[in-house]
């Protein structure tokens, strides 16, 4: 199974691409980050995200979609927009008839250290060991999306073995 983690925003949006033939034998396909300019629109950068995600998409063909929910305290100027591009990334995936599953950080942070109140730092820990990575990595966003791709895949796991 391919999986593409999305970690949504709509200045950087992490992405991730996970292989995985069996339960914790993962191997990493690519990942990145789209990022869009500030001084364009909110229109024109939510277009780059959708033409972007699309691109992935086709280039890796993925097999599913796992998106992180939003989580914001303060700023709902900032939440709106990241809603906003974050619906365009779930459309590219429908678009492409991807299954698409969608993660609160508490989920991911409790599938990936089995703690849902771990550290940004414990989860890229993981991130790196369970993907069999030199280094953690780069940028946190791209981090993020492998996160949220490893949730997927886990869950999925424990769903398929009647594990839950």
């Amino acid at each position: 199974m391919r999986v593409l983690g999305i970690d949504p925003g709509y200045g950087i949006i992490g992405f991730g691409i996970i292989d995985s033939a069996s339960y914790g034998n993962y191997n990493v396909v690519d990942y990145g980050v789209i990022n869009t300019p500030k001084d364009k629109s909110i229109a024109d950068r939510i277009q780059m995200i959708y033409d972007c995600m699309i691109k992935i998409i086709e280039e890796f063909k993925p097999d599913a979609m796992a998106v992180e929910e939003l989580f914001f305290n303060t700023n709902i100027t900032t939440g709106i927009k990241v809603a906003e591009a974050r619906g365009v990334i779930l459309l590219a995936g429908k678009k492409n008839n991807l299954p698409i599953y969608e993660y609160t950080p508490l989920q991911i942070k409790q599938a990936l250290t089995g703690q849902g109140r771990a550290e940004k730092a414990q989860v890229q820990f993981m991130v790196k060991s369970i993907l069999g990575l030199s280094a953690i990595p780069r940028p946190d966003d791209a981090a993020d999306a492998l996160a949220v791709a490893i949730c997927q895949l886990q869950t999925n796991n424990l769903l398929t073995n009647n594990l839950v």
